[in-house]
């Protein structure tokens, strides 16, 4: 029999989704509607508990066992209990079997409905010992001293019920069926009274109380475990949400310099362009002086812009250092130019220099892209090449670059490394970069495991508009 969980689609934890009885519902369809008061109450009973909820579990084979345990309890307080009361308190065997068969099914009953249970067991426990004392009182019967008015089977049934009942119900709920089961105790046994019996009514709510305690216990710690799964859920998203706008963001701070530079020409050559016209008319002055005009405004608010998206620390050196492989566009913005597909070459060097062994092939004509798709591309090889650094030290490298009339198909894969690798933290951003600049452009990056063991990573940029290339891939890793 396995161990996994019933439904693979819960979180990996095991942790129910985290439902409050007392939250409203909200429904697609229409906003928010508080529960109705019934419904409040099943839950303040403990009577509305999801798959996971104590006593069960998400494993299908602990909850079967958890239902033969009971079930099991049940026949046993049933057999053993009937005849421990007929020698006992002299009760006829119908009368002690239908008493010990009420706790019985009362135990049963816990396990779907531990309030009503509850209710169950205590007014079977009381009239069985209202009968016991009738016995008990009659002249001409003489018993030995019985325990009263808690017999062993009918305390060991309620305190599994009250077990059950903490294990479900609300702390206040469990604490207000423990008060009701100590006073019927004293009532019956301090009011009511009876003779030549050995009291069991403090020892009974002492267990009573530590059988409540317990359950109160493992149900806070499951309350708490489905909170703290709930935390790190919202905390993941948190995380992965921050991240992908830190990445968006870097990726704008780099595009900048792209834009600012075409937005430049343009601003140049509207202010050239009169110059260069033979008796230029007024109307051709005005428009270009708009254009120029206009450049110059896009210009301004692109450094507003970029001035959000700039480092915290103003005071940075702003030399990116071209031969360090880092993650794309971390660090201050470069006063270098954005580099492009034919700085690849000095990339591998230097990838090289760091000890990896890189071979680089490539297909067709490269020429006719924009500056984004070759900044894209340069990142993209950029950040495959510092994955491997940082985790398969010691494997070879394989770079295929093929140019299509509709856009520039990247492969970059590596062997199994040759030794494990270190742990580097604050890494686990670079795919995630390298979806974010392919997305942006209309491409597509994926990233899988090899079949020697490797990792390969697989990117198509288009040129324009046009769609995927339907060729085969780059051969694959060496």
């Amino acid at each position: 029999m396995s161990a996994e969980p019933e439904n693979p689609t819960e979180h990996p934890d095991g942790a129910p989704p985290a439902t409050s009885p007392d939250s409203p519902a909200e429904d697609e369809s229409g906003p928010a509607t508080p529960p109705s008061r019934a419904a409040r109450l099943r839950a303040w009973l403990g009577e509305n508990p999801s798959s996971q909820s104590p006593p069960f579990s998400k494993y299908r084979w602990l909850r079967l066992l958890t239902y033969l345990l009971t079930f099991y309890a049940a026949l046993a307080i049933l057999g053993a209990g009937a005849e421990e009361l007929s020698n006992s308190y002299g009760l006829a065997t119908a009368v002690a079997l239908l008493c010990t068969s009420l706790q019985g099914a009362a135990i049963v009953l816990a396990l779907w409905r531990p309030a009503p249970a509850w209710a169950l067991s205590l007014a079977a426990a009381a009239v069985t010992a209202l009968l016991a004392r009738q016995q008990m009182m009659a002249p001409l019967l003489q018993l030995s001293s019985p325990t009263w008015p808690w017999s062993t089977p009918v305390l060991l049934a309620h305190m599994v019920v009250l077990l059950l009942l903490a294990l479900r119900a609300r702390v206040r709920g469990t604490v207000a069926a423990l008060g009701a089961t100590a006073l019927v105790t004293f009532l019956i046994e301090g009011g009511i009274g009876a003779r030549l019996y050995t009291p069991t009514g403090k020892v009974a709510i002492g267990l009573f109380a530590v059988a409540t305690v317990i359950g109160a216990a493992l149900r806070s710690r499951s309350e708490a475990r489905t909170e703290l799964v709930q935390q790190t859920t919202i905390t993941a998203e948190e995380r992965a949400r921050r991240t992908l706008l830190e990445e968006r963001s870097r990726i704008a701070r780099e595009l900048h310099d792209v834009v600012a530079h075409h937005m430049s020409v343009i601003s140049i050559q509207a202010q050239v362009a009169p110059l260069l016209v033979e008796n230029p008319t007024e109307e051709l002055k005005e428009n270009l002086a708009g254009i120029r005009n206009n450049a110059l405004e896009a210009l301004t608010e692109l450094r507003r812009v970029l001035g959000v998206l700039r480092s915290e620390s103003p005071d940075e050196p702003e030399a990116e250092h071209i031969s360090r492989l880092s993650a794309p566009g971390t660090g201050p913005a470069p006063d270098a130019p954005q580099p492009n597909l034919a700085r690849l070459d000095s990339l591998l060097e230097n990838t090289r220099a760091a000890g990896v062994d890189v071979v680089k092939a490539e297909e067709g004509d490269p020429r006719g892209y924009s500056p984004g798709v070759e900044l894209s591309a340069y990142r993209i090889v950029q950040e495959a090449l510092s994955n491997v650094l940082r985790h398969a030290p010691g494997a070879k490298v394989r770079v295929d670059i093929a140019h299509f009339p509709n856009g520039i198909y990247l492969s970059v894969s590596n062997s199994r490394p040759s030794r494990p690798a270190l742990p580097t933290p604050g890494g686990g951003h670079g795919l995630l970069g390298m979806r974010e600049r392919a997305a942006m452009l209309g491409g597509s990056v994926e990233a899988k495991p090899a079949r020697d063991g490797g990792f390969v990573v697989v990117a198509f940029l288009p040129r324009g508009d046009a769609p995927e290339p339907t060729g085969p891939p780059p051969p694959g890793p060496p």
